[in-house]
């Protein structure tokens, strides 16, 4: 591996370079969070409208329940999916991007759940809120909810959980 990717890797690549392994992880993360959710919201949890993205493109199922139920199942397809993707991200996060040891292990991971429920928890709410008062599209929902994570969690990592 050349010196140029061992620094990039490292923990002390600078602001750039962490910021984008940030984004990278955060993707990844999105990734096993959504195949999670998707699996869910087809199967035992099912919450997809027929207007729903992801059903015209993946042939998905479709939920023919009401709004608020939708919104509900939602929520917890969200959630399991969370402790799934955040526990990766966590691992990702320490091992590439934040230097570890402010806290003790399992204190920094209560804290990075935290934040990330947190986080998850009111970028639910909105995202509930708008499928069952405007009827909004799931994956729209989906989108709303990635981006007021991303902003919230990467502000709080850096600042109060890892090391600066």
């Amino acid at each position: 591996m050349s010196n140029i990717v061992k620094r990039i890797l490292s923990h002390d690549c600078g602001a750039f370079w962490q910021f984008v392994k940030y984004g990278v992880i955060g993707v990844l993360s999105t990734v096993v969070q959504a195949a999670a959710f998707y699996f869910l919201a087809s199967t035992a949890l099912k919450c997809l409208s027929a207007d729903d993205f992801a059903v015209k493109v993946l042939s998905l199922p479709v939920a023919e329940i009401s709004d608020n139920l939708r919104a509900w199942r939602f929520a917890w397809a969200t959630g399991l999916g969370f402790v799934v993707s955040n526990i990766f991200c966590w691992i990702m996060n320490r091992s590439f991007v934040f230097k570890p040891g402010r806290h003790v292990w399992y204190i920094e991971l209560v804290m990075f759940m935290a934040v990330s429920g947190l986080a998850m928890l009111l970028a639910t709410l909105l995202s509930g809120y708008l499928i069952s008062r405007f009827a909004l599209m799931t994956t729209l929902a989906v989108l709303i909810e990635i981006v007021v994570s991303f902003v919230f969690n990467f502000i709080i990592r850096k600042f109060f959980i890892f090391k600066n």
